[in-house]
């Protein structure tokens, strides 16, 4: 079975990744960017608004 993931995107140095919704906190939280350290809420770091739907549905 393939695990669902959300990409990921960096509003401020653009680094890109994914990672499966169970292991992000809420939409609203504070995420913090693993390369610059930047902190946004996590909604912000959705690359599309198709990730941020299946963080709401799956997170």
């Amino acid at each position: 079975m393939d695990q669902t993931t959300v990409q990921l995107l960096c509003p401020e140095c653009t680094k890109e990744w994914q990672i499966t919704p169970g292991d992000l906190p809420g939409s609203t939280s504070m995420f913090h960017c693993p390369n610059c350290h930047a902190s946004r809420r996590l909604s912000e770091f959705m690359r599309t608004d198709r990730d941020l739907q299946t963080l709401k549905q799956l997170g």
